[in-house]
């Protein structure tokens, strides 16, 4: 994530603001130019249009979930679509003549467009629903307010990625949080594995990479439902810090790739905040310079790997202590190991196209299908079903 700057005023603005507090303008992002602009009405008010400040070749619409303070994307004018890019995504939201559901719908929308704006940086793949079967689109469930139906669970299936808006709710978060032991529970982070399962269908599975992935990751075809309950009963296996970059990874080759894609988003959003801020590490008391970083790149380029850790250490290490000078837990507590760092590379490549395709046989062998749990009955085979508490 990058700041913007107010082309009216020159004052330094956030992603998500839809006024300047400066000049007054209103404010809309502009995802096809990553621009965050001022903003003057065009025609009158009913028509809903608004031209940038210094420039005039292009009108638009706010995304209709503006409405609801829920978004500040633009729609360009000769386009019908009635959502923006982020949110044309969405396939069922909660009902919003409820407060609660409304507060909370608003807060899960940032994470949302967050998580669109990683997308788009990287240009990756995005095909709703409505442009490919198995596309990529979000339900926003709430749970049932009488408890006559079990809890809505965070997760995947086939493109169709479901949030728990109880997940909204910092205590009840929080809660689930310590219920699993987990290091780290945030709404951006769900997106991000969530969506981590749909680009292993997008890139990996569809696109013929699969021996690639289970050189790295293991093979895939393992019962996912087994796996998952002797995950639950047995935790994580020893040593697991060295390759695998947190305990849940362990769990199966499927939530391998969707933790480790979604530290690879978190590392690479950071780093484009810090070198925005223009961050520079070098504390005093390190006389090796082991700890020294400056990030003076472009993380959502096809830069190396090895260049984008090596800075994002110190800078995670910084991150750190300012938060425990606060009294607050660590901004990011988990650990790169070698075999972490490798897997990190591999979605690095992957998603700058940098991964071969397998090589085609000669003979095509039957194909047999992988072994799936109870959960998974409806599941497309070889397509991850992945759910979380």
């Amino acid at each position: 994530m990058r700041l913007f700057r107010c082309a009216a005023c020159d004052q330094l603005l956030y992603f998500e603001n839809r006024r300047c507090e400066k000049c007054g303008h209103d404010l809309g992002y502009i995802p096809e130019a990553n621009a965050l602009v001022p903003l003057e009405r065009e025609g009158e008010p009913e028509s809903g249009l608004w031209r940038p400040v210094g420039r005039n070749e292009q009108r638009y619409r706010f995304c209709a979930n503006a409405a609801q303070d829920a978004c500040n994307w633009l729609v360009p004018e000769e386009q019908e679509e009635e959502f923006c890019l982020a949110c044309r995504h969405n396939r069922m939201v909660p009902d919003l003549t409820v407060p609660e559901n409304l507060r909370k719908w608003q807060k899960v929308e940032i994470a949302k467009h967050r998580l669109i704006y990683s997308m788009l940086r990287l240009n990756l793949p995005l095909e709703s629903n409505k442009d490919r079967e198995g596309g990529l689109c979000f339900d926003f469930l709430a749970d049932d307010p009488d408890g006559t139906t079990p809890k809505i669970m965070t997760g995947h299936d086939e493109g169709l990625i479901t949030i728990a808006l109880a997940e909204a709710d910092d205590a009840e978060r929080e809660h689930r949080k310590g219920e699993l032991g987990e290091l780290y529970r945030t709404l951006l982070g769900h997106f991000r594995h969530e969506t981590g399962h749909y680009y292993w269908n997008r890139l990996v599975r569809d696109a013929g990479r699969l021996q690639a992935f289970r050189a790295l990751f293991g093979d895939e075809t393992a019962d996912y439902g087994e796996a998952l309950q002797a995950y639950y009963a047995n935790g994580p296996i020893p040593d697991w810090q060295v390759n695998y970059v947190s305990a849940y990874a362990t769990a199966h080759p499927w939530e391998d790739f969707a933790e480790t894609f979604k530290h690879y988003i978190h590392i690479v959003d950071t780093l484009e905040m810090a070198s925005a801020f223009g961050m520079r590490v070098q504390p005093r008391l390190d006389r090796t310079g082991e700890l020294g970083a400056e990030v003076d790149f472009n993380p959502y380029r096809a830069c190396a790997i090895q260049q984008m850790v090596d800075s994002w250490l110190p800078i995670s290490f910084a991150l750190n202590n300012l938060n425990r000078c606060l009294g607050m837990s660590d901004a990011y507590p988990f650990i790169l190991g070698p075999g972490v760092i490798q897997k990190i590379g591999f979605i690095h490549n992957l998603a700058h196209r940098l991964v071969e395709a397998d090589p085609v046989p000669d003979t095509v062998p039957e194909e047999v299908p992988p072994g799936r749990g109870e959960n998974d009955a409806d599941a497309p085979e070889g397509s991850p079903v992945a759910a979380v508490a």
